[in-house]
């Protein structure tokens, strides 16, 4: 269990948000990881991260962490803090969003099994980013 290593894993992961690398995912990832955050419309395992990672690409614009706290032990990293970017418009979580700038607490959690991901979890305050983004008052 080394936790720089596992860290440094999920640092790569989370790089992919945007880019068009995604077969880097086939040795971040086992193929049959359990990604407990994906819509349950979409494929089991890696085959429905990678569309996700794919298709968000697009409408999550300049996606950063604004601050970032990475806490490791043992198999599990845990990302917490703010992560923001641009929203281009258009529809989110079913409700129709404007263009704009948005910031939303954000945490991840992922176990990492001899080096790959093999578990990932997310919570997000998606609440706020639709405030935001002007579809809630």
């Amino acid at each position: 269990m080394n936790t720089t290593l596992n860290k440094s894993v999920v640092d790569r992961f989370d790089a992919l948000l945007g880019s068009e690398e995604l077969d880097q995912l086939d040795e971040l990832c086992w193929p049959d990881m359990a990604n407990h955050s994906l819509a349950p419309s979409r494929p089991e395992g890696l085959a429905g991260t990678k569309q996700f990672l794919r298709e968000a690409g697009s409408h999550f614009q300049d996606d950063h962490w604004g601050a970032l706290v990475v806490v490791a032990d043992g198999d599990y990293v845990v990302q917490f803090g703010a992560r923001g970017g641009r929203w281009p418009g258009g529809p989110f979580l079913g409700y129709a969003a404007t263009p704009a700038d948005y910031m939303r607490d954000f945490a991840c959690m992922y176990r990492v099994t001899q080096g790959r991901i093999a578990e990932r979890w997310a919570v997000r305050d998606d609440l706020t980013m639709l405030r935001q983004l002007g579809a809630l008052t």
